[in-house]
């Protein structure tokens, strides 16, 4: 975000603290005013010209610009993938509370690993909850592949929309 003098723009589209349009006025102009108000002048796009400002108060624009850096730095490190283990043979309250909790981590924007470790010859079950599972998670979240069936697990990947 660019804020007060850093804004090289000859003029500047003003709105003021509690959102009301202040007009288009000089740089040094919506500068003084911002002073005299004892509040920042930020800058909120560079793409139109004159560039549209706000009068936003010191506290808010320093909380707004911690808030902002830690969205980025999230948006760096990317979504995490988190895993959800399931039996093959599970009861339908269980059910419903992993489908609760793989819902919560995609609508936090991570990954979910649904995982059915497999014990003697249940893979055919297995892959039918993991298919069922996909479906009741289709409002929130996208499968990434198919499902895949090793010797020892079935496994899907699901991504947050």
């Amino acid at each position: 975000m660019i804020a007060n003098e850093k804004i090289k723009a000859a003029e500047v589209q003003v709105t003021g603290v509690n959102g009301e349009d202040l007009g288009i006025m000089s740089t040094k102009e919506a500068l003084q005013m911002a002073k005299e108000l004892d509040v920042d002048l930020v800058c909120l796009s560079l793409a139109s010209s004159p560039p549209p400002c706000q009068l936003v108060s010191r506290t808010d624009f320093k909380q707004q610009k911690v808030k902002e850096n830690a969205k980025n730095r999230k948006a760096e490190k990317g979504p995490k993938v988190k895993e959800v283990r399931l039996s093959a043979f599970i009861e339908d309250h269980d059910y419903e509370t992993k489908k609760h909790q793989a819902e919560r981590i995609l609508q936090a924007g991570d990954v979910v690993e649904l995982t059915v470790r497999l014990e003697k010859k249940e893979s055919q079950e297995a892959k039918r909850l993991v298919e069922e599972l996909v479906r009741d998670l289709a409002h929130c979240g996208k499968q990434e592949k198919g499902i895949q069936v090793s010797g020892k697990q079935v496994v899907a990947v699901v991504l947050p929309l």
